[in-house]
């Protein structure tokens, strides 16, 4: 049977908060899962209210545990974490404050461990497209240009 499945407003609110509970979202993936769930507006507004309101739904802890997790487990930069972010429709405000879950020591020891680790697994001899394949790879992962450029250089002569 095809039947589009309802959902009364309470069954939606039960849904999503263990849709919540089991890892952070944001306004948008809550959204969008009310949106596949054929909501009316004026319902999954209601429901967002209600995740927000008993602190299911927090976008500066949704941004702060987004970026650790990517840093951490990715080893992406702040670039890339903003703009995967930003994507998300997080404020610039808690993009900022997400960013400094990553202390700046680790933040550049982070980069130096994957820039060394990558420039001595590239089998190429040439020395200028060793070097395109390192910078590609660590500005792919959203590391910011001059310390990518410095370490490229520094690591390959």
């Amino acid at each position: 049977m095809n039947q589009k499945q309802t959902y009364t407003l309470d069954e939606a609110k039960k849904k999503l908060e263990i849709y919540c509970v089991y890892q952070e979202r944001c306004h948008k993936e809550v959204r969008q899962k009310l949106k596949q769930m054929h909501m009316i507006p004026e319902a999954i507004d209601a429901v967002i209210v209600h995740l927000l309101e008993h602190n299911f739904l927090n976008e500066e802890r949704f941004a702060k545990a987004f970026v650790r997790g990517k840093f951490n487990i990715k080893k992406w930069g702040r670039r890339r974490l903003t703009l995967e972010l930003k994507q998300k429709d997080i404020s610039k405000y808690n993009i900022n404050i997400g960013l400094k879950e990553i202390e700046e020591s680790t933040y550049i020891d982070t980069f130096n461990t994957l820039a060394e680790k990558k420039a001595s697994s590239i089998k190429e001899t040439n020395v200028f497209k060793k070097k395109k394949k390192l910078a590609d790879y660590l500005l792919y992962r959203g590391w910011e240009t001059h310390l990518v450029y410095d370490k490229v250089n520094e690591l390959i002569k």
